[in-house]
């Protein structure tokens, strides 16, 4: 069986947290005064996400991101890889992370076939990194960041770009994709970081490839159609670069994710409300059957785009790291 929405789009990739909790304080995910984060009870266990993990499996799921929080603050989250890769009906496993903690786990990795690392990174110098992460962790990213490209792992740098921030940070990573074979992918800021508010400062990604566009010439990459990123190739360029409107929405015609957060909440779109809490559900011992069925309803009625979406929730936002990217 195969999850649809009533538009016909083919649901087939899960956005798993596993922890909403993070030791960075990046601006634009968490607010300033703080977080309450859940308790130890309140989040799914390993076992509790496998099972849920299997489900969506039956439903068609093929592919799963790890998210948080940052996913390597959860203990034992090699445990869960390992029992990842027994899903064969996995084809892609992949890992959001800020590098700030995962060194130690390089090699497993690379035992497990996980190569795909999406890497949370705004800033390339120790003060810009900083400002935005609150936490003087450069360093280490830095020392994981050369060392995974050194292994050969699939690296995308996303850099959310934000107006008087960081657009000095544009061309420093750009510059990097020359030497390295990494993707840098800039993201337009989404209103996310806990203030409840939309922006109405956002840079849009017109607005980046245009001060890009003054330093290099560029010419666009075949991608696969459900996509977030525009991609694009730099002459001579060891990697290439993208842009993510991820406030412009111009991707959603062809979204196919699911996203689940640590806590069990499940939703169609990160602009919406949440759908269903399948920690509650699966608690209360109900049938898989009836349990399925309650998800299938639940994609079907996913919104057209993240801007219907947005308005079935009033534009009430939580915090990114709640929502698990």
């Amino acid at each position: 069986m195969q999850l649809k929405d009533k538009f016909g789009r083919t649901i087939n990739y899960l956005r798993l947290s596993v922890t909403d909790r993070c030791n960075l304080r990046c601006t634009y995910c968490m607010p300033e005064r703080g977080m309450t984060f859940a308790q130890r009870d309140q989040l799914l266990s390993y076992e509790e996400l496998l099972h849920l993990v299997d489900m969506l499996g039956d439903l068609g799921i093929s592919k799963v991101r790890l998210t948080g929080g940052e996913p390597f603050v959860r203990t034992d989250l090699p445990y869960f890889l390992k029992e990842l890769r027994k899903r064969t009906f996995l084809e892609q496993i992949s890992i959001t992370s800020n590098l700030t903690l995962i060194r130690p786990h390089l090699d497993e990795l690379l035992d497990l076939n996980i190569r795909d690392i999406n890497v949370s990174l705004d800033a390339l110098d120790r003060q810009g990194f900083f400002e935005i992460t609150r936490k003087d962790e450069f360093e280490e990213v830095s020392k994981s960041l050369r060392l995974m490209i050194e292994k050969g792992f699939n690296l995308k740098l996303n850099c959310v770009v934000m107006k008087c921030k960081n657009e000095d940070q544009i061309l420093p990573l750009l510059n990097f994709t020359k030497e390295h074979p990494v993707s840098v992918r800039f993201l337009e800021e989404m209103p996310f970081n806990g203030s409840g508010n939309g922006s109405s400062e956002v840079l849009s990604y017109k607005q980046i490839l245009s001060l890009i566009e003054t330093h290099y010439n560029y010419s666009p990459l075949v991608h696969e159609s459900s996509s977030t990123s525009q991609n694009y190739q730099i002459d001579d360029f060891k990697g290439t670069f993208g842009v993510i409107p991820s406030f412009s929405r111009t991707f959603c015609g062809n979204c196919n994710r699911l996203r689940l957060a640590a806590t069990g909440e499940m939703r169609t779109c990160l602009y919406g409300q949440d759908q269903l809490n399948l920690k509650e559900l699966l608690r209360s011992v109900i049938p898989k059957d009836q349990m399925k069925k309650e998800i299938i309803e639940a994609v079907m009625n996913k919104s057209e785009n993240g801007f219907a979406a947005s308005n079935e929730n009033e534009e009430k936002y939580l915090s990114m790291i709640k929502l698990g990217g």
